[in-house]
């Protein structure tokens, strides 16, 4: 799938590629409600009415990856709420084999993520993934979502990267989008973000359902 004499820097995701989203669906479509509920004396079904439109309006900007946004928005400690189910963050299979081979061939390797820095702090100590990466982005440092057009021409300014000799591995459809648009060359989508759903059917993009399939010739 992946011809690697084409490619220098590799760009990961973080939740849903790296780590199983099954952490944050939990958190966002039945823990927060639960606790919005108590906190404002609701039945889950109210707070989830409540809530869901406040989430869809929010989808791909930077507010809707943003801790801080959310606790002033809903009233509550979010970034204490992930911490109380912290054993829940688990990295997908063959992960750490596959960061292990990129940093054995002498490529660059970033890790590019749309999650607050408070979140991105919990969930490499819970996992300890941050010794394999020669630098950890956040979206909130340039101010836009991965999502947005100007996210990869910021990215490319500071950490200086050739977009055709780049692959991006990702599991949202939106941020390969807008990855392709700004011209990176190799985009690949992961197909099973969260373990506990069936695998995403995928056309857009070439899909792995684990990192295995980008192992060969490596």
């Amino acid at each position: 799938m992946i011809v690697w004499h084409e490619i220098d820097t590799v760009l990961l995701d973080m939740d849903g590629t790296l780590l199983d989203l099954n952490f944050d669906n939990h958190f966002w479509h039945e823990f927060v409600p639960l606790r919005f509920a108590q906190r404002h004396n609701l039945t889950l079904e109210q707070a989830r009415q409540q809530l869901i439109p406040q989430f869809r309006a929010m989808e791909g900007r930077l507010e809707w990856y943003c801790l801080d946004y959310w606790s002033e928005a809903l009233q509550l400690n979010i970034a204490g709420l992930k911490q109380e189910l912290a054993g829940l963050i688990a990295v997908h299979p063959h992960v750490t084999e596959f960061l292990d081979a990129v940093r054995d061939s002498g490529r660059r390797l970033l890790l590019v993520t749309n999650a607050h820095r408070d979140s991105l702090k919990l969930k490499m100590e819970k996992t300890s993934l941050h010794v394999f990466f020669d630098e950890i982005i956040s979206s909130h440092d340039f101010g836009m979502a991965k999502e947005q057009p100007g996210f990869w021409q910021a990215l490319q300014d500071r950490h200086m990267f050739e977009k055709r000799r780049t692959l991006l591995v990702d599991d949202s459809l939106a941020v390969l989008r807008s990855a392709r648009n700004f011209g990176i060359a190799h985009l690949v989508s992961i197909c099973k973000p969260d373990s506990r759903v069936a695998k995403k059917q995928i056309t857009e993009f070439a899909g792995i359902e684990d990192f295995r399939a980008l192992m060969p010739n490596l």
